[in-house]
């Protein structure tokens, strides 16, 4: 996967020299539009992007505990890893029980993320109705800002994590537009829409 600027001393994407032109952009007010170009060219990419969410876990954890749901997370991250490494994914950050995951095409993580539904649903069968494991997962594109390929930031970013988070149940797999634009027209999918606080988001279901 193609990565943000890398200069002489090391990645350019830190989030100290980020904090430091915002801060220029502020002291510096008539640069502004340079600057921003710098971050621009510097700290974003275009790229896919995966969030995959767990379903089920308030519950878990409040009829097992903590333990129960970090052993969960951790069985998820264990399957779900691999098969997006696989495939050419890059896991950018990890948290509670979502992953945030980044790939140079829509088709590698609509394949990693069929393929972890259908591994989910095999392991199901060897576990309690109680213990089971689901992913809700949403796919977006476009320029992702990349900080030190430790966290992310962009409009994409924040429609994805809305599909995967909030609107996808489990097991569904959900795509930005701009994701639905670069997918293969031979995948079939699902044109959808839903108003989320105000807002109507138009996504596809991939069937």
């Amino acid at each position: 996967m193609a990565e943000t600027g890398q200069g002489d001393d090391g990645p350019l994407n830190t989030h100290a020299r980020l904090d430091a032109l915002l801060s220029r952009i502020i002291q510096e007010p008539e640069k502004r539009q340079a600057i921003s170009e710098e971050i621009e060219r510097d700290f974003t990419r275009r790229s896919a992007v995966m969030v995959l969410d767990m379903s089920g876990f308030t519950r878990t954890t409040q009829r097992h505990g903590i333990v129960e749901f970090l052993l969960m997370v951790h069985q998820m991250r264990l399957l779900a890893v691999p098969t997006i490494q696989g495939l050419g994914g890059k896991l950018v950050k990890a948290e509670a029980d979502n992953l945030y995951c980044l790939f140079e095409t829509v088709e590698a993580p609509v394949r990693a993320a069929r393929e972890i539904v259908n591994r989910l649903s095999t392991v199901n069968v060897l576990l309690p109705v109680d213990r089971r494991l689901y992913a809700s997962i949403g796919i977006g594109f476009g320029d992702i800002l990349v900080l030190e390929e430790e966290d992310l930031f962009g409009d994409e970013v924040n429609l994805t994590s809305k599909l995967g988070e909030d609107v996808a149940q489990g097991g569904q797999i959900l795509l930005t537009e701009a994701a639905r634009a670069e997918l293969d027209p031979s995948i079939e999918t699902t044109v959808e829409r839903v108003s989320i606080s105000g807002l109507l988001l138009v996504y596809h279901a991939v069937d």
